[in-house]
């Protein structure tokens, strides 16, 4: 509890599957504990276990004075436009979605970008000539990483065949990592040797299948290399930790304003992870792709196609 005269505590609403589902919440919770570390001061976080819970978690927060309080996952918009009707002297944010009210901060990602570095590492990496995408539920978002994720892929050889799967149609999509590895030793079973998830806490048991199979997978979210050491090909982060811990700063150094952010791999939005666990699995000749790919993705000289805001997936 904070202290009578104390500043407001920041607080932070995750989406389904839990706070440690080892990808988009955790990385929420990491930007929030990057915020408690660097500044020692505290925030109050709450799991929800459905969407419905939502709103009363936001109302409850606001009631007690929390600034900002920040809700993770498309899935809460319509709660947080609500919560901010409800108390427009509070402050609120969302992650992944856009909610158009005066006291809203709104930050989505070009997610297609990272996507694309991914298609371009899954190809050089294949052995069949055939990778995989399993998403989470089959909604815009996915599928713009999806195209992404082929255009990528149709950058280094347009032979290339890319599987994908949705695991499903309402937000359990993100929660079943039985579905995950089902969808993924399906793909498997015909020739893919190169599977990327995103598909959160679904997408663990997509990588798990990968490994058991001595496939190579690759992480979404957060950087799950580590998961499995030496099969995972690597990680494209969604910074949602630095979404969460910039809400959270601002808010304390009075420089927090409503609004839209759009994070792409320019802005640092968007990135992709070398480390000691996937270090072997990229080749130079695979580095320097992905590089030279980032590059021109931020310069401008490649454009990613947008399905949200440019329709269907040219590929």
């Amino acid at each position: 509890m904070a202290a009578v005269g104390a500043r407001a505590e920041p607080a932070l609403v995750y989406s389904v599957g839990g706070k440690f589902d080892g990808s988009f919440n955790e990385a929420a919770w990491r930007g929030a504990e990057r915020f408690a570390e660097e500044t020692g001061a505290s925030y109050r976080d709450f799991e929800i276990a459905r969407d419905a819970d939502s709103l009363q978690a936001l109302r409850s927060f606001a009631t007690r004075g929390a600034d900002p309080v920040v809700a993770i996952g498309f899935n809460q918009a319509s709660a947080v436009a609500a919560a901010a009707a409800d108390f427009p002297d509070a402050n609120f944010a969302i992650v992944d979605m856009v909610v158009d009210a005066p006291n809203v901060r709104s930050t989505v990602f070009r997610e297609q970008e990272g996507a694309y570095i991914a298609g371009v590492l899954a190809a050089l990496a294949s052995k069949t000539g055939t990778i995989g995408f399993v998403g989470g539920m089959d909604i815009p978002i996915i599928r713009r990483f999806l195209c992404g994720y082929r255009q990528g892929a149709a950058s280094v050889s347009q032979d290339v065949t890319v599987l994908f799967n949705m695991a499903g149609d309402t937000p359990a999509a993100f929660a079943d990592p039985a579905r995950g590895a089902e969808l993924a030793r399906s793909q498997i079973g015909r020739g893919a040797d190169v599977i990327i998830q995103a598909a959160g806490g679904t997408g663990i048991g997509v990588l798990q299948a990968a490994a058991d199979a001595d496939v190579l997978g690759i992480g979404t979210d957060s950087n799950q290399n580590g998961l499995h050491p030496g099969k995972v090909l690597t990680s494209i982060r969604k910074r949602v930790d630095t979404a969460v811990y910039t809400n959270f700063k601002d808010a304390m150094d009075g420089n927090w304003t409503p609004g839209i952010q759009v994070l792409g791999l320019k802005e640092g939005g968007m990135d992709w992870v070398i480390d000691d666990h996937n270090r072997a699995l990229i080749t130079p000749e695979m580095e320097r792709a992905a590089r030279a790919a980032e590059a021109a993705i931020a310069d401008g000289t490649v454009a990613v196609h947008d399905t949200v805001t440019q329709g269907a997936c040219p590929l």
